[in-house]
Parts: C-alpha cells; sequence; structure tokens
C-alpha cells in the first residue's frame, strides 16, 4: 500500500516517477491565468494568519464548508475570529475526501510549510499555530511565496478601467518576477446587467472620452487597451456563458446601445446581437496588437442572487445544447480567420461533455504557429485529477498534446501553486502508465522534452511575455 502524499504521490511507474522528479519538478511556473490582487504582490503584504492566507477569498473551501452544513458566519462573517474559521474548515476537511480539496490543501501544508500531518479537529489546533509561527518570518510573505514555489510570471485579471497602480509598482520596485496584467472586458459586454450604464460612466471618465455611441465606447475601449498595451498586457480574457453567431448592422448596434444607456429593457436576441458585435471587436483589437484572447464559456453565474449579493458569484454548468454552442463558436471563430483577425485563441469549458467538441474545433484554425488555438486546461469544477485527465485525454486523441500551454491556478491564494505540481504528477503519470503498457516508446529524450515543454517551454512561447 503507498503512503499518502509521500514523494510519488499520483506517480505509479518508474518513468512517471523519472520524468516528474527530475523534468517537470525543476520547471519554473507561468501562470498565465489568475486572480491574485495586485495590491498584495506590490505591498509584498504580510499575511496575519492562515486562514487569511486560506480562506480569505477561497470560494472552493467556503462552497465545501456550505456543503457540510457550516454557517456562513464562519465562511465569509466579519464577526469571527480566524481561529474559529479555521477550526470549521479543518471539522469540513476529513468530509472532502476524493474531492480535490483534500489533495490541494494537504500539497499545501507540506510544500510551503513542511507540514505532513492530516488536517482535523485533532490537528487543527497545532496546524493552526504552526502555520501562524512561519507566517512571520520574511519568506512567507506574498513575494516569498511566489519565490518560494519557483513562479516566473503571474497574470492578473483586471478591468478595463483599472488604473493598473500595482503593476507599475511592483515593476518599478526591480521585483524579478513579472506580474502582467489581462485584459478583462465583461462588464463593458454584459449589456444586460442594470449596472452597465454606470459601468460606462467609469469606463468614460477612465478613458477620457465622452461615451454617447457604442462607437464611442469602442474608442474608449482601444484608448484603454492600448493603455494596458503599454503596461505589458499581452493576454485577454472573456467570461460568456457561449458563443454568438446573432448576425447585425452597426445601426442595429447603436440602437441596442442607445436603449440599454436609457435604461430600456432588451430582447434576448438584441443581448445576443450586442455580445456577438462586441466580442467581434475585442478579438480584432487582440489580434492587431498581437495578443493572446482566452473565452471561459459555460458558466451560468449568480445562480443564487441572495448570496451573489453577499459574497460574489458562483456558478453552474451551462445548458446549452453543445451542438448550438459548437455551431456559433465555428462561425465566431471562422469570421475572425477570414479577415485575418484570429489571434491565438484559448477555449474553456466548464461542462466536460464539450471537451471533444472544443479539442475538435481546435484543427478547423489551426496554422502559421505551433498550437495557435489552445483547449484550456481543466477549469473551475474540473480542475480535478478526473476532469484534467479527460481534458488531456480529449487534446491527445484529438490534437497534439505536445503543444498545450499547460496549467494555471485561476486563483486568489498564493498557495495555489501547488496545482501546478499536481497537474505535473498527473501529466507525468498519464505518460509513465502509457509507457508500462507499451503504447508509447519508453524514449527518455523524447518524454522528457515533452514533458518539460508543457510545463513551461510552450507557454513561455506562445504568449510572448519576454
Amino acid at each position: 500500500m503507498k503512503q499518502f502524499n509521500d514523494e510519488n504521490f499520483l506517480l505509479d511507474t518508474e518513468v512517471a516517477q523519472d520524468l516528474f522528479h527530475n523534468h517537470a519538478a525543476k520547471m519554473p511556473i507561468i501562470d498565465y491565468h489568475c486572480h491574485l490582487i495586485p495590491e498584495m504582490v506590490a505591498n509584498d503584504h504580510k499575511f496575519k494568519s492562515i486562514t487569511e492566507l486560506w480562506l480569505g477569498g477561497d470560494h472552493y473551501k467556503w462552497r465545501a464548508m456550505r456543503t457540510n452544513g457550516v454557517d456562513e458566519k464562519y465562511c465569509t462573517g466579519k464577526d469571527t475570529t480566524d481561529w474559529e474559521k479555521f477550526e470549521k474548515w479543518a471539522e469540513t476537511v476529513p468530509y472532502t475526501f476524493r474531492n480535490p480539496l483534500y489533495h490541494w490543501t494537504h500539497l499545501e501544508l507540506k510544500t510551503a510549510f513542511g507540514i505532513t500531518k492530516q488536517l482535523s479537529p485533532k490537528t487543527a489546533r497545532e496546524i493552526f499555530d504552526e502555520c501562524n509561527e512561519k507566517l512571520q518570518q520574511p519568506e512567507f510573505s506574498a513575494r516569498g511565496l511566489m519565490r518560494h514555489y519557483n513562479v516566473e510570471c503571474v497574470c492578473t485579471t483586471d478591468d478595463p478601467v483599472d488604473d493598473l497602480r500595482y503593476h507599475k509598482q511592483t515593476r518599478e520596485s526591480g521585483f524579478e518576477i513579472k506580474m502582467i496584467p489581462a485584459w478583462r472586458p465583461d462588464k463593458a459586454m454584459n449589456i444586460e446587467k442594470p449596472e452597465f450604464a454606470d459601468y460606462i460612466k467609469q469606463l468614460s471618465a477612465a478613458a477620457d472620452v465622452d461615451i454617447n455611441s457604442f462607437k464611442d465606447m469602442v474608442d474608449a475601449l482601444q484608448k484603454r487597451h492600448d493603455f494596458f498595451a503599454e503596461n505589458g498586457c499581452k493576454l485577454s480574457d472573456h467570461g460568456i456563458e457561449e458563443f454568438y453567431d446573432e448576425e447585425y448592422t452597426d445601426t442595429q448596434i447603436e440602437t441596442i446601445f442607445a436603449k440599454a444607456m436609457g435604461g430600456q429593457s432588451l430582447s434576448d436576441h438584441e443581448v445576443r446581437q450586442f455580445k456577438n458585435c462586441f466580442l467581434t471587436v475585442m478579438a480584432e483589437m487582440d489580434a492587431d496588437a498581437g495578443w493572446t484572447q482566452q473565452f471561459h464559456y459555460g458558466a451560468i453565474r449568480d445562480n443564487n442572487t441572495k448570496m451573489y449579493n453577499q459574497l460574489g458569484p458562483d456558478t453552474g454548468f451551462d445548458s446549452i445544447g453543445e451542438f448550438n454552442t459548437a455551431r456559433a463558436m465555428s462561425r465566431f471563430l471562422n469570421k475572425l480567420n477570414m479577415e485575418d483577425k484570429l489571434t491565438r485563441t484559448i477555449l474553456y469549458t466548464l461542462n466536460p461533455c464539450a471537451n471533444e467538441v472544443i479539442a475538435t474545433m481546435l484543427g478547423n484554425f489551426q496554422g502559421g504557429e505551433p498550437g495557435k488555438i489552445q483547449f484550456g486546461s481543466g477549469w473551475w469544477f474540473n480542475d480535478q485529477l478526473d476532469g484534467m485527465t479527460r481534458q488531456i485525454n480529449a487534446l491527445s486523441v484529438l490534437g497534439l498534446l505536445s503543444r498545450f500551454v499547460g496549467m494555471l491556478t485561476d486563483s486568489r491564494s498564493f498557495l495555489s501553486y501547488p496545482r501546478h505540481e499536481y497537474f505535473r504528477r498527473l501529466l507525468c503519470n498519464i505518460l509513465g502508465n502509457d509507457v508500462e503498457k507499451g503504447l508509447l516508446p519508453n524514449d527518455q529524450e523524447v518524454l522528457a522534452r515533452m514533458v518539460e515543454d508543457i510545463s513551461y517551454n510552450n507557454a513561455r512561447r506562445y504568449f510572448k511575455f519576454y
């Protein structure tokens, strides 16, 4: 019987162990999509406790705690102590067997703090105190943790109205790890939201452009897009429920924009027309700037509006038929491709039923550079052993796994970098098992190159951050 979380965790064969320990483990981390708070990096934030570091913004843990019957005050409440919240998390952990949180929790304790005990009510106080004692040391600051995990570059997620002051502060401080902004213009796309008109006023102020039409809005966004580029941005991201292919005219879009700014309700068709137009314009901007674009699709957000109003968005699975989604995706990408405006693109889905759809779609638009259109790693609820395995298998069968740009954290936490290790161990194990079964030759040079490329080299070449 193997030991839990030992040095060969998830590594079943000698080939897998060699690939991980001698190749994957040594590669730096390019975390090209995360939700770190830039101010914390700029000011090298010192964490007051493991609760702040671990539970301060982790919706995964909150979701598990709620499922375990924990009262909301212990998840996000303001009137409970750090110890009380940590204690409730420790009570929940033994119930997370076979949930990725169990693995993540113990990988984080081991790799950051050197703690190999399992977290439970029996060990909670001891682990809480030991972590808090170590957090007082300089190397456990925000920047210290990034150095500890061999991070080379992170891309935060930033709204077009952000002034990027903390990115500039970090850059000018001489911090050796790159923190690059990523353009996330969802608020300008979501015309159906009640807050849309107020957001356009913010955009107008940030860009110093009077916005009285859709064209004015595009001018303002272009100005901010240029500003982001001047501050090192090379990557955009869009959170969409689905792709859109409704036809539109410039006149129709201007009418839809005017109605929204005037507080009039829009039909579903009008909303979809606007979003199709908006995403097309954004894609053209990205292509002109030489950026990479990302599309996270399939999340139905704001399901529990009571919870959303208090705490922020949660998510669910897309119920849209995959045939219609694939057709709209194809038309959207083809339109850009026909106009030579299809830049490097990464497609992520929340619905694993779409894995083969996306993996197939990639091949329709490849060309010009290796892996130009990417199938993004398992995202959100697919960010676990089964989800990552299914994504890797679909990409392997229908594309070129060797050209994959690999893992990201998609996290607000400075302790989430072991997710890269988790992914790398899984990747090495899949390859090692294939060798063991005779499905791949035991060509150590090719296998090592493949693992190092997926872990790091492909992302470094693909995103052109350097």
